[in-house]
């Protein structure tokens, strides 16, 4: 947890860095694809994604130093060639890893939140699961066991795997020549983003598209067909904690409400989309049919609300940049105490994004727990060893923020007010 916190510490502005310079390079060439509260929705669920990761917060249901005592039958060779299995074995895993999330109920809840941006951009591969509590990722790494791969490789390219996902999600590439024969590029993640018809449920691969081609699940990009994002069923909301979980709580909700005893039992894996017949019928879900023609989720936001969540945001990644970067000192159970914090800042300050009428509820009970942590340690976390003046800053914020929350909300219901009266 201490090492990949460090390496975050690292990633985390290079990441911010180059959706911010997206954003300019649209804006330079008038060919915007980064909505700012769309943007801060990505950011935040980048936040709460690693802050769960660097916690632990997750269960392997079996490991991969497990599987290589027992399954390994010879030794790959150090060097290179080790680290190229690898990747690879990774690659093999990751596509099907992806593939079952898109084709089962259950695991669809665990990627929904990757899809749920309506734009394309760098900012929305940031959009990670926090709803994975198991993980089956070690299953298909098998065959690297089978070889004998040491663990310590695993641990080592796992991380770049990941962050060699990124690059992709982009409008701005085109298509790239020979490579697309040969790795995955914007063109086809663009496709595997798409709710069009012709691209739905295409393009699982992560590195190597050749797995794509092998198992049948290729799309290439279509001229005359040009790609629409997002889900079928909308999230319509800026926050991400709400988002990582609204199809896990459909099929609560569906499972409950049928009188069909084998599908309560039998939601859970059906293909994605899925729902009992009668339930379907008396309790419909929007969903999108025209995928040319939709209004994307897009609630009215002030310059100063837009400010305001650029503070907010800010100041959590300041926030979590203390936790990763101070860890081991912190140490258990702090740490998770600390975790709560920034998952209800985040909850707090995306809530009011979207206009919600309980925001300041939100943003009371956080400042009230920044307060009862501030008061119970008499410092934050350590923290005015680097900083002396912490604690009185972190008093004003917790009750600044809280009134100026107020104001938005106050303001919200006056202009929504104004707006009925004018209809």
């Amino acid at each position: 947890m201490e090492t990949y916190g460090k390496i975050l510490l690292i990633a985390m502005p290079a990441f911010l860095a180059l959706v911010l310079l997206e954003k300019w390079y649209g804006w330079r060439k008038g060919f915007d694809t980064v909505r700012t509260m769309d943007m801060i929705s990505s950011l935040s669920s980048g936040i709460t994604n690693v802050t769960k990761d660097v916690l632990g917060l997750s269960i392997a249901i079996i490991s991969y130093g497990w599987l290589v005592k027992h399954l390994a039958i010879m030794q790959v060779p150090s060097g290179p060639l080790t680290y190229f299995v690898a990747f690879l074995a990774l690659d093999f895993a990751g596509y099907w890893t992806h593939r079952i999330a898109h084709e089962y109920n259950l695991f669809w809840n665990n990627h929904i939140i990757h899809h749920s941006s309506e734009e394309f951009n760098l900012a929305c591969a940031l959009r990670q699961s926090i709803s994975q509590i198991v993980k089956i990722f070690a299953v298909f790494l098998v065959p690297a066991a089978i070889l004998g791969v040491p663990e310590k490789v695993i641990a080592i390219v796992a991380p770049l795997h990941l962050f060699a996902q990124f690059w992709y999600h982009t409008r701005h590439i085109n298509r790239m020549g020979f490579l697309e024969k040969i790795i995955v590029t914007p063109s086809h993640h663009r496709v595997h983003h798409a709710i069009n018809p012709q691209y739905l449920d295409k393009n699982y691969s992560q590195i190597f598209i050749f797995w794509d081609k092998l198992f049948g699940t290729y799309q290439e990009e279509l001229p005359d067909v040009p790609p629409v994002y997002g889900i079928t069923r909308p999230v319509a909301t800026w926050n991400p904690i709400k988002i990582n979980f609204q199809h896990l709580w459909l099929l609560i909700r569906d499972a409950w409400r049928t009188r069909n005893i084998k599908d309560k039992f039998r939601i859970w894996l059906m293909p994605t989309g899925w729902r009992p017949a009668d339930v379907a019928e008396k309790y419909p879900v929007f969903k999108i049919n025209d995928v040319y023609h939709f209004e994307k989720y897009d609630p009215k936001a002030s310059p100063a609300l837009q400010a305001w969540s650029w503070i907010q945001i800010g100041l959590c990644l300041l926030f979590i940049s203390y936790l990763f970067g101070n860890i081991a000192t912190i140490g258990t159970p702090l740490m998770f105490y600390y975790g709560a914090y920034v998952f209800l800042m985040v909850y707090a300050y995306t809530e009011l994004m979207d206009r919600s009428p309980y925001a300041w509820v939100w943003e009371t009970l956080k400042n009230c727990f920044g307060l009862y942590l501030l008061m119970q340690q008499g410092d934050w976390f350590g923290a005015s060893a680097l900083i002396p003046f912490i604690k009185p800053m972190l008093v004003a914020y917790f009750i600044g923020s809280t009134l100026v929350v107020l104001w938005f909300v106050k303001e919200n219901a006056r202009e929504d007010k104004a707006s009925l009266a004018q209809a």
